[in-house]
C-alpha cells in the first residue's frame, strides 16, 4: 500500500486525484490532505478517506475543522507552517496542487523527503525551476509533471534522446474570449472570464487561460523541466484541446499526444507511473470529431506570452517577479481595480522598474532570495498605478 499525500485536496486536481483513489482504495493509505477555505469538502474527504492530518491554510477556520472530525483521531492544524510541516512527513507520493507561489515550499519538502512530486503547482518551477530540480536530484525524489501539456511532453518523450528534439509545441485553449474581438477585450469582466469552453477549473487559472498567462506560465515551465532552450518552444491555439502538446524531432518527425480533456488522464499517468492503469474515462470518436483545428498565438493579442519569452531568456529571478506581479495582477482584476488588458500592462511595467533597479539579474542562492523577491515584487504591483 502506498501513502500519499495531497496538497490542495479541495481544488480540482486535488478532487480529481481523490477520485482516482476512491476507484482503488486498497492500493492507498492517505497521509494528509490540506485545503483552504472549503472546509465543508475538506471535512467531506476527512470522513471519507481517513488521512492522519488535515490541514486548513486559514487559521481561523481550524476551529470548524477540528469540529467536523471530532471523533475521527484525525489531527488536525492550520496555516502556512503547518502546511510546510505536513510536506516534512515522509510519503511515497505527493500531489502538489496549491495554487500559486504557496505552493513553492511543500514541493520543495516533498522531494527533501525523496517522494515521487506529481506536479501540479505551476510556481514550484516558474519562480525556483533550477533549485527545486536540484534538491530533487540530490535527495533521489522524482517528479512527474501533471499539467496535461507537460504530461503529454513527458509522455511522448518516452524512450527518445532529448538532444534528438527540435522542438516542442504546447496548444491552448484560446480561453473564454479567443473568439472575442481584439477592441472588446478592454471591457471583458471577471465573470465572463472565469468561463471556460473546455475544461472544469477554479476561477484563477480560469481567468489567467482568458489573459495567456496560464500559457505563459507553462511556457517557462517547459524550459524549466525539460531544459531545452526557449526558442525551441511554440504555442498554438487549439480550439477542440484533444492534442496537449506536439514534439518535433530532428528527423523532421512529430508525436502528438491526443486525449479528452480530462486531467485525471495526467494524474492518473503520474499516481501509476511508470505502469499505465486502465482508466474509466471517456474515449474519443474520431468519425465525430472530424477535424482539429489550429491558429497562430498572436503575441500583440496575448502580450503575456512575449513577457514569457522575455523571461525564459534572461532567467535569474525574472520567473519569481513574473509570477508575483501576475498573482498580483489577478488579484486586482478581480477586485475591480484594473481591467482585463491591464494585467499584462501592470506585469511588464513592474518587471521593467525592477530591471532598472538591477534586482532581477542576479541567481537566486538559495529559498529566501526567490521568497525575498517574491514579496518586494508584490509591494511594488500593489501601488504601481496602470
Amino acid at each position: 500500500m502506498r501513502s500519499i499525500s495531497i496538497f490542495g485536496a479541495t481544488g480540482s486536481i486535488g478532487q480529481n486525484t481523490l477520485d482516482l483513489v476512491r476507484r482503488d482504495r486498497t492500493s492507498y493509505k492517505v497521509t494528509a490532505l490540506t485545503g483552504g477555505r472549503n472546509i465543508v469538502q475538506l471535512i467531506r474527504d476527512a470522513h471519507e478517506f481517513r488521512p492522519d492530518l488535515v490541514v486548513t491554510a486559514f487559521p481561523e477556520l481550524l476551529p470548524e475543522l477540528k469540529d467536523g472530525v471530532s471523533g475521527l483521531g484525525i489531527e488536525t492544524t492550520a496555516g502556512d507552517m503547518a502546511i510546510s510541516d505536513a510536506a516534512d512527513r515522509p510519503v511515497d507520493w505527493v500531489m502538489s496542487a496549491i495554487i500559486g507561489v504557496a505552493g513553492l515550499v511543500p514541493s520543495l519538502n516533498a522531494v527533501r523527503q525523496g517522494s515521487t512530486l506529481a506536479l501540479a503547482n505551476k510556481e514550484s518551477l516558474v519562480t525556483a525551476g533550477p533549485l527545486l530540480l536540484a534538491e530533487a536530484a540530490v535527495h533521489g525524489a522524482k517528479i512527474l509533471p501533471v499539467d496535461s501539456e507537460h504530461s503529454a511532453i513527458f509522455q511522448a518523450l518516452l524512450g527518445e534522446d532529448i538532444s534528438n528534439v527540435e522542438r516542442i509545441i504546447i496548444t491552448a485553449s484560446g480561453g473564454a474570449f479567443r473568439d472575442w474581438p481584439q477592441a472588446d477585450l478592454a471591457q471583458a469582466t471577471p465573470a465572463q472570464a472565469q468561463t471556460h469552453p473546455n475544461w472544469s477549473m477554479g476561477q484563477r487559472i480560469t481567468i489567467d487561460s482568458a489573459s495567456f498567462f496560464n500559457k505563459a506560465m507553462e511556457l517557462i515551465e517547459t524550459k524549466e523541466f525539460f531544459g531545452i532552450n526557449e526558442t525551441c518552444i511554440e504555442t498554438i491555439i487549439h480550439p477542440e484541446s484533444l492534442i496537449h502538446a506536439i514534439v518535433g524531432f530532428k528527423d523532421g518527425g512529430m508525436m502528438a499526444h491526443v486525449g479528452p480533456p480530462d486531467m485525471r488522464h495526467a494524474i492518473s499517468f503520474a499516481l501509476h507511473h511508470p505502469k499505465r492503469q486502465y482508466l474509466d474515462v471517456a474515449r474519443l470518436d474520431f468519425t465525430t470529431i472530424g477535424k482539429f483545428q489550429f491558429f497562430a498565438a498572436d503575441e500583440k493579442r496575448y502580450p503575456a506570452l512575449r513577457l514569457a519569452r522575455e523571461v525564459m531568456r534572461k532567467g535569474h529571478l525574472w520567473g519569481t517577479a513574473f509570477n508575483a506581479a501576475k498573482e498580483v495582477a489577478l488579484d486586482r482584476f478581480i477586485n475591480c481595480e484594473i481591467g482585463f488588458l491591464d494585467m499584462a500592462v501592470l506585469v511588464e511595467a513592474v518587471l521593467c522598474d525592477l530591471d532598472r533597479a538591477g534586482h532581477l539579474n542576479t541567481m537566486p542562492r538559495d529559498l529566501q532570495d526567490i521568497l525575498q523577491a517574491d514579496q518586494s515584487t508584490r509591494h511594488i504591483a500593489r501601488i504601481l498605478n496602470v
